[in-house]
């Protein structure tokens, strides 16, 4: 049966604000969604406060309104347009599914003869009450752990005392795990108990016996309304139960289970889906399996919306779920939809892995000072990076090269531990370097078994990290002259990065890389095709790996290789990696858009990324995808394989950015702004004499490699002083100190965690106010497309300031003294595309605080609240197809837009939530008002008073 001809306008609610346990991979789906649905003639109406993401972009629905996830907004939405027919709710996250249920309650939907399609409001309160959900679990006859609710703290205390510990807390109705957490004695228990009912909306716990060390699956699943299911994917948890499954190693297909137990699980897992309600969209199920022989499963929960795992599962498997959900949402059934990836299967099908993939969480608890950073039942991570290989070795190294956190893969690269009581420590008390920690014990000689018992991880895992370290021990018995074909082959195919290969072999990497390619030793790029090549794919989702040469009956030797290069010109785009604080979702925003402008101009169009949760490594985004780590190897090989016209690095962030030199000293070209122009803006001594020549001010500042220089310093500067180390991105290690005892610590601090780097001091413009412009420069005209003023005095960060678009107090002599040090600073950096320019204002004299000629945070902001596509225009310029003065620039905003920062402290209860400048928010949010006698505005501008008191 087609689709349902009623459903003409459909509304969609976003998920608001990246935050952790909630972030861009909703942006993902809720963009597949749209595009889903406008292919249907659907009229698209979107809400959404998130000024970051691509699908705010106004292509991607008929409306978009920029607005707070309210009822208010939603009422305000629905009188504008009478015609809407339906809400979809489950692309957008909890957020979505909560602000859906508060309307439905309010009686919103009846009121405007709104239909909830995709879900199912009955469902979505099975499974998050968690009292009815383990009714009806035991009603259909599947297993749960002995639990039970509490609404109050007395009746939390008696289950304890009738369970014994050690026991799982959960609050109903959250996200990310938020209250949740695993007590193993009565002290902690009061505490947990108290808090779990306190963010409760509904103030209630379910208190489940724990399952520690039992092994954790999570499915995949899709209905459709003739209650056709397929299960897109099983993932496994690497760690055990007891890790929240968004900071868990999670690996696909699972590695470890029987298929006797699969098949009951699959069963199961189709039960619980048809029994929550009757409803066409995708679904994620958790289950626990004990283990032993006996491999008994449990329940943990089910999500009938799209969820974290299904981008994963999504990128995984190359099947685009929520693009299918939506469909099934609005009638389709799956026999009727084609397979995305060979347009000539259908999507009732389910897909097989030929392939490995690995998900590793990425952490930032270096912005959260005296943060837990035990990992529990309460997600922590900001991002995640996606490693695929021929095994599971590979592709572990592959994510794990991906993180950028300054280690090369697993071990071999002289940072891991060796301290036998720390080691142990490590291990009994999960935290962010867990993976890398495993294999440090093996390589202490500490046993498999000791390891196992202490961390309850597969042996199964734990002997392909041992099979890693007796292959490392083995390369470095020899040198790289003597070193024998087969092992260093062997070594490529486990994942090992020639920098690891030269760190055992005590050489060069690029004797390594010499070695190998004369050896003949080169990467093969694999199509990711879920069928397992047994049906011809279309689609250009590569990443690659290491093959043994096939000999033909002709004795002629190959390698099979699924990238066909074509003769077109081709420009590569460097992805942001994975989400940090610092480097979000808006680098990914810029590298679509460019990717995007780069096609129009006719280019075939090539990205490398490694983040699961983007838009950008959607494989119909760019010509072709490599889902590859943005690490030097992997890049330098796929531009040899493919010699592209060029590199474009300003668009994804400082990851990007950082690659440039290299990039440069291999001859490759970098389109846009030179390496030279990037380096100098970097460079914090060549930069002031830049701006000395020009006659611009700039803060007295010096440069220091040693606490002494820096002690000397400060006699010159004077105190309060702004300490720095070059080349960050998001204020990492700055900070602001007032006297010499203070100057010391925090020097000593930064070189023992970032050795050999230059510390940048400067004279700190105490109560200054400060303004930041971004810029479009074609190397003759500048084109400022916009100015913005903080609220938050100078010192915090510009990523944690509320700011307004445009300013809001600066006088004209200022403004104008802006624009004039804008213009000129980019044409004496020779920029080649876009610049970001930062301003402190003192007395009526603009400083210069720093210049990023490259794509910045607030590009996505400026161009939602003007309307413009700026990263198009600026991606042309840099390509040289257009000048500024081709383009016509036609702004269009009423009233102000205001930046406002999201932050996450919630799930850091005990950090310091003093802001600096180092940045600690996780998201944005835009808000637009009519004038500046806005109550919002105003209590923000009072909020400023709190800073300037310190």
């Amino acid at each position: 049966m087609p689709k349902r001809k009623d459903l003409k306008s459909i509304l969609i609610i976003g998920s608001g604000p990246i935050i952790i346990g909630q972030a861009c991979e909703f942006d993902y789906s809720g963009s597949q969604a749209l595009r889903s649905l406008r292919e249907d003639g659907i009229e698209t109406i979107l809400i959404n406060s998130n000024p970051a993401t691509i699908m705010t972009d106004p292509a991607m629905a008929d409306h978009v309104y920029l607005k707070p996830l309210t009822t208010k907004s939603i009422v305000e939405i629905l009188k504008k347009h009478p015609n809407v027919d339906a809400v979809l709710p489950t692309m957008g996250g909890q957020t979505a599914l909560n602000l859906c249920i508060e309307a439905d309650e309010k009686g919103i939907w009846e009121d405007f003869g709104v239909e909830i399609i995709g879900v199912d409001i009955d469902a979505i309160n099975i499974t998050e009450d968690r009292e009815k959900f383990r009714e009806l679990m035991l009603k259909i006859g599947i297993g749960m752990p002995p639990q039970a609710s509490a609404t109050s703290f007395l009746k939390g205390k008696e289950i304890a005392q009738e369970f014994g510990f050690p026991l799982v807390i959960r609050a109903s109705f959250t996200l990310g795990g938020a209250g949740a957490g695993i007590v193993y004695d009565p002290e902690h228990f009061d505490d947990m108990l108290s808090h779990g009912l306190e963010v409760s909306p509904i103030h209630e716990v379910m208190i489940d016996k724990a399952l520690m060390g039992w092994k954790e699956y999570e499915l995949e699943l899709l209905r459709d309304k003739n209650d056709n299911v397929v299960i897109i994917c099983t993932i496994e948890n690497m760690d055990p139960m007891g890790i929240h499954t968004g900071d868990s190693i999670t690996v696909a297909p699972a590695m470890t289970l029987s298929d006797r137990t699969f098949q009951r699980m699959r069963d199961m897992a189709i039960h619980m889906m048809r029994s929550i309600g009757d409803f066409a969209g995708g679904c994620n199920v958790q289950f626990a399996v004990s283990p032993d022989e006996k491999e008994d499963i449990i329940a943990i929960e089910i999500n009938p919306r799209v969820s974290r795992s299904s981008a994963l599962a999504s990128k995984a498997t190359g099947y685009p779920i929520a693009k299918i959900a939506a469909k099934l949402a609005i009638g389709y059934t799956l026999d009727e939809l084609d397979n995305q990836i060979t347009k000539s299967t259908s999507a009732l099908f389910e897909p097989t892995l030929d392939y490995v993939i690995v998900k590793i969480p990425r952490w930032n608890f270096d912005k959260f000072e005296g943060s837990d950073r035990t990992l529990g039942l309460q997600m922590k991570s900001v991002g995640e990076v996606m490693g695929i290989g021929r095994s599971f070795q590979e592709a572990l190294h592959k994510a794990t090269q991906s993180l950028e956190i300054k280690r090369n893969g697993l071990g071999a690269d002289g940072k891991g531990y060796k301290d036998y009581e720390k080691i142990i420590h490590k291990l009994k008390v999960p935290s962010w370097d867990r993976v890398f920690v495993i294999y440090d014990a093996i390589q202490l000689g500490i046993p498999l078994k000791r390891i196992h018992d202490i961390t309850k991880i597969d042996m199964w895992f734990l002997k392909q990290y041992e099979e890693l370290h007796f292959l490392e021990m083995e390369i470095s018995k020899y040198t790289v002259e003597s070193l024998p074909k087969a092992l260093l082959l062997e070594a490529k195919q486990k994942g090992f990065a020639d920098r690891q290969i030269a760190h055992m072999l005590d050489c060069y990497e690029s004797e390594v890389h010499t070695k190998r390619t004369d050896l003949g030793i080169n990467r093969v790029y694999k199509l990711v095709d879920t069928c397992a090549a047994e049906f011809k794919a279309v689609t250009p989702y590569y990443y690659s790996t290491f093959e043994e040469e096939i000999e033909t009956p002709e004795g002629e030797r190959y390698v099979a290789n699924d990238s066909v290069v074509t003769d077109k010109k081709k420009i590569v785009v460097l992805g942001s990696g994975p989400n940090r604080i610092g480097q979000g979702i808006e680098f990914d925003y810029c590298c679509v858009h460019g990717v995007l402008a780069a096609a129009e101009c006719g280019y075939e169009t090539i990205m490398i990324n490694c983040n699961p949760e983007t838009v950008s490594t959607d494989f119909d985004t760019a010509d072709k995808l490599y889902f590859e780590p943005v690490f030097w190897e992997h890049i330098y090989d796929i531009i040899r394989h493919e010699k592209p016209e060029g590199v474009i690095v300003q668009l994804g962030g400082q990851t990007a950015l950082k690659l440039a030199e290299k990039l440069d000293k291999y001859g490759v070209n970098i389109i846009g702004t030179s390496f030279k122009s990037l380096d100098l803006a970097e460079d914090r001594g060549s930069f002031s004499t830049l701006l000395k020549d020009n006659g611009i001010p700039y803060p007295r500042f010096g440069v220091a490699e040693t606490a002494e220089e820096a002690l000397e310093l400060a006699d010159e500067l004077n105190f309060p002083l702004l300490v720095r180390p070059s080349y960050v991105l998001g204020g990492q290690g700055m900070k602001i100190v007032i006297n010499k005892e203070e100057l010391e610590v925090h020097v000593v601090d930064l070189l023992r965690n970032i050795p050999n780097n230059k510390l940048l001091l400067d004279h700190y413009l105490d109560g200054a106010i400060e303004a930041e412009a971004d810029a479009i420069c074609d190397g003759e005209d500048v084109y400022i497309i916009g100015i913005m003023e903080h609220i938050e005095p100078c010192g915090i960060h510009s990523g944690d300031s509320n700011a307004t678009l445009p300013p809001f107090n600066l006088g004209e002599f200022v403004m104008q003294q802006i624009k004039d040090h804008t213009r000129k600073i980019a044409l004496a950096l020779n920029t080649v595309g876009l610049i970001n320019i930062q301003f402190a204002i003192k007395d009526d004299i603009v400083y210069i605080i720093e210049a990023n000629p490259r794509a910045s945070r607030t590009v996505p902001f400026i161009a939602k609240a003007y309307g413009e596509p700026y990263v198009n225009f600026a991606t042309k310029v840099m390509l040289g197809e257009k000048k500024i003065k081709d383009f016509k620039f036609n702004p269009k905003l009423d009233g102000y837009a205001i930046k406002q920062p999201v932050f996450s402290f919630n799930k850091f209860p005990n950090v310091n939530k003093n802001l600096g400048p180092e940045m600690k928010s996780t998201g944005e949010s835009i808000l637009f008002i009519d004038s500046l006698k806005d109550d919002e505005f105003y209590n923000l501008y009072s909020r400023r008073k709190m800073y300037l008191s310190k």
